[in-house]
């Protein structure tokens, strides 16, 4: 029986269209999924769309819409961009959906049937941006004497009936949590931020409105919906077919990754842990905080111009090529400057010239010089043994560093092993050996074909057309390309197909 794996974006919010933002934790979930899969896991991936909330119910009023017609329209952008950018999602999760609205429902009356929620009233600031309650030691004021939250969002001063979690009463339970689930916050920077902020007290938060009807009704007190962020964070569960535990999919919870944006890492990583926790649902086994994509130093915002489309993004540069610069460019976790000048120089350094010069090489060799077959495998050489072995341990200190969500430093391990194999063509020169030794040249575009079906394999989730094209070229069957398989030598002497460049050099029209 395979092991489960179950990772999910956060569910994107519809009170505008998606950018690259939305694009670049997708991506990297798809690349995590798929590398899963080919590792022999069962995996379940989810997205999907957060639909509810005051910020919603304005949007589509300035629309002249009603809400769900204005979400049914917004949703319909993240699933066409979920398509565009190549993502291989399970499910697609609506929070306007019926069995999202049972799901809430069963998870709220389990928190008031263990004493956590009571009913009491809200007075404090409130960012509608933000669908945030905010104290106000975390406020900052504008001169013009506003203020704002520490995201820049205009806050309110906001006095209405409120039913409240029980929060204040998990503070020293959090940390325990924390204190037994180290890798449950990665970054380990983003962790350290997390329990500061548990350890500088914990208030009881406010998990009901009234002031709008946009949202999940309160079971038992329609003049209530369901704040909402607790309604948002119980997708996860919804999905995996809760409140039916008897679900086939529950036996994915709890989820291995939730991805999500710094921005939104104490909604994931605070209240969603205490609110399973007191419903005595077991916790998501790690939530992975990842930085903001600037323009310029600049965080992207439609007001300033700068948002990036990644389908423009994509039709120009090509999806594989957008999806591994997005995991390539700047360390998973980290914030980064996007640039179309560092986008194409990844292309055509690393793509075109160490990774499809290496590929277009070593195969134009053998169809020209070994009748288009694959070599035989031959005896090796200390330099042919120190090349195989390098591919031999890819697997490994690949998964180990994917398990951990450093996709940079996984494609840098992978890198390592192309690096060493343009180094190894020039020093064994199979062209010149041609005259002098078509024997061992033969064995030399054996080693490099070995080494190069390996580094496709490993990279196919991140590049999966065009790493799947080069092993079309390989003669690797699609039943043979999972990393199970690179235990299985390609058999000597297959008719490989005639190759063609992977990766052409971008060229600027202006050039």
């Amino acid at each position: 029986m395979k092991p489960k794996f179950y990772i999910t974006t956060p569910i994107y919010y519809v009170n505008g269209a998606p950018h690259i933002g939305h694009a670049y934790t997708t991506i990297a979930c798809d690349v995590m999924a798929r590398f899963k899969r080919l590792d022999g896991f069962d995996v379940f991936f989810l997205t999907g769309t957060d639909e509810h909330g005051q910020k919603v119910e304005q949007a589509a009023a300035a629309a002249g819409m009603s809400p769900q017609a204005f979400t049914d329209g917004t949703s319909e952008l993240f699933k066409a961009m979920t398509q565009r950018v190549g993502i291989s999602n399970d499910d697609f999760i609506r929070t306007t959906e019926d069995r999202h609205k049972r799901a809430c429902a069963e998870l709220w009356k389990r928190l008031v049937d263990r004493g956590e929620i009571y009913l009491g009233g809200y007075e404090g600031w409130y960012a509608v941006r933000d669908e945030a309650f905010y104290d106000e030691g975390e406020l900052a004021t504008r001169p013009d004497g506003t203020k704002v939250a520490p995201s820049g969002a205009p806050v309110e001063w906001v006095v209405e009936p409120s039913y409240f979690f029980r929060l204040s009463a998990w503070q020293d339970r959090l940390l325990a949590f924390y204190d037994a689930n180290p890798d449950f916050i990665l970054p380990a920077t983003r962790r350290n931020e997390v329990t500061s902020f548990v350890k500088s007290g914990l208030r009881d938060l406010s998990v009901s409105r009234t002031s709008f009807k946009w949202g999940i009704p309160v079971p038992g007190d329609p003049d209530h919906v369901m704040y909402v962020w607790l309604d948002a964070l119980a997708n996860y569960i919804t999905a995996a077919g809760f409140p039916d535990e008897a679900d086939p999919k529950w036996d994915f919870w709890p989820a291995d990754v939730h991805m999500v944006g710094k921005d939104i890492l104490r909604f994931h990583a605070v209240y969603w842990p205490a609110f399973l926790l007191a419903a005595g649902i077991a916790a998501p086994r790690r939530v992975f905080a990842h930085g903001w994509w600037t323009v310029a130093g600049e965080k992207m915002s439609k007001s300033l111009g700068n948002v990036l489309d990644p389908q423009e993004l994509a039709d120009t540069y090509g999806l594989d090529s957008l999806r591994y610069f997005l995991l390539r460019e700047v360390p998973f976790g980290n914030d980064g400057t996007f640039s179309r000048k560092a986008l194409v120089s990844r292309l055509n350094v690393e793509l075109a010239n160490d990774l499809g010069n290496l590929a277009q090489r070593s195969l134009s060799l053998i169809a020209r010089n070994c009748d288009g077959r694959l070599p035989d495998s031959g005896p090796r050489t200390q330099d042919d043994a120190i090349m195989v072995r390098l591919a031999d341990v890819l697997l490994d200190d690949v998964r180990a560093l994917m398990d951990r969500q450093a996709f940079g430093d996984a494609l840098e391990e992978i890198w390592r092993v192309i690096r060493a194999a343009n180094a190894y063509i020039d020093r064994q020169a199979p062209w010149a050996l041609r005259k002098t030794d078509p024997v061992r040249m033969a064995h030399v575009l054996r080693v490099l074909a070995d080494v190069i079906r390996t580094v496709a394999t490993l990279l196919q989730p991140f590049m999966p057309e065009k790493c799947g094209a080069m092993l079309d070229q390989l003669g690797v069957g699609a039943d043979a390309r999972d990393f199970a398989a690179l235990a299985v030598p390609l058999a000597d002497g297959i008719v490989l197909p005639a190759p063609q460049g992977v990766f052409p050099r971008f060229v600027e029209e202006a050039e």
